[in-house]
């Protein structure tokens, strides 16, 4: 079976699709925005990357979000609530954890089918 990646670099690939599955890697916005920003920016980076791999929202199985603090989730959960296919909601955790750089407030990590 192939595998095939996305905006691949030397440490990583933006996305990576094999068998059917196409596995985000954890994605952010910019450093020192708000939570509503960083956020925006990352589930437009999402829908980017889906859309490239023959996927979208609709197909998400599963999210795993980190937030850099649990005081951020209600606002976190408006953007994410206002996007998500809320036909097609996708198994998800969130928890607290702190990220790679100190002003990342959101980081989103995605597996979703490809389209049939």
């Amino acid at each position: 079976m192939s595998i095939r990646r996305l905006e691949s670099g030397p440490r990583m690939s933006q996305a990576v699709i094999h068998n059917g599955t196409v596995y985000l890697a954890g994605q952010v916005g910019a450093p020192g925005q708000s939570v509503t920003a960083q956020t925006t920016a990352i589930l437009e980076s999402i829908d980017r990357l889906l859309g490239e791999a023959g996927s979208s929202k609709a197909r998400i199985l599963q999210a795993t979000i980190w937030l850099d603090s649990m005081n951020d989730f209600a606002e976190m959960n408006a953007v994410w609530d206002a996007w998500v296919d809320s036909a097609n909601p996708p198994a998800r955790a969130a928890g607290e954890s702190r990220l790679a750089k100190p002003d990342f407030k959101v980081e989103i990590i995605i597996v979703a089918a490809v389209n049939d």
